[in-house]
């Protein structure tokens, strides 16, 4: 009985053709961040889709564990790009068993019922943390107009990222940097007088995964 039903599923595969290969992700990534004044981390999955929209999203990891599953049904034209990040739990290795390191890999389903697929290989290493050196650690009285951040250089980093944030007001900039920079000016019209700024650099492996610090300045009152 077990050849003949092996038999026949083989004849039904033949019968019908050629299996179709699955597409591709436009981008699928999964990286490890911390944040050094912290002491956290957390992981992050950023899949993009083709032209159309997903249906499904599933990322298993390297132990076979579903670790992401997202479900849409009843849209017409689904989610085309994810962000997933995991809470950001203290470094005491507990995030790293959850999400241990390896190849983690991507389904997703469209909105035209194409199967997509990809891989991304997450590390736990983590790369060197630079130090902002401008403005200082709780600088007071900084200028509004021409303030350029500064920070060393880190070896082996495939980039930098950057980010002036204003909790109040929920004002952000953010900004990818090549590997050779060490400073960035901040335009004009960003800050606000007598507000406190939180400044992050942070170092990008070429593996994706990202070391950040971080300080706070408080902007000069307006006279």
């Amino acid at each position: 009985m077990i050849r003949t039903i092996a038999m026949t599923a083989v004849a039904l595969a033949v019968c019908h053709g050629p299996v179709w290969a699955a597409e591709k992700f436009d981008s699928v990534t999964a990286f490890l961040e911390q944040t050094v004044e912290d002491g956290d981390s957390e992981v992050t999955f950023e899949a993009i889709g083709g032209t159309a929209g997903l249906s499904a999203l599933k990322v298993v990891a390297p132990d076979g564990r579903t670790v992401v599953e997202f479900k849409a049904p009843d849209s017409k034209f689904g989610v085309q790009h994810f962000t997933l990040e995991s809470p950001e739990p203290k470094n005491d290795g507990g995030l790293q068993t959850d999400f241990p390191a390896g190849v983690y890999k991507f389904t997703g389903t469209s909105t035209t019922g194409a199967t997509l697929q990809g891989e991304s290989t997450l590390s736990h290493k983590l790369p060197a943390v630079t130090r902002v050196v401008r403005p200082r650690p709780d600088e007071k009285n900084v200028p509004l107009a021409g303030l350029q951040v500064r920070w060393n250089p880190v070896k082996d980093v495939a980039s930098y990222i950057l980010v002036i944030e204003q909790e109040q007001t929920r004002r952000q900039l953010k900004a990818n940097l090549v590997a050779t920079a060490t400073t960035f000016t901040v335009p004009e019209g960003f800050l606000t007088p007598g507000l406190e700024y939180k400044v992050a650099v942070g170092t990008v492996a070429k593996d994706g995964n990202r070391s950040f610090t971080e300080t706070a300045f408080t902007t000069a009152a307006r006279k």
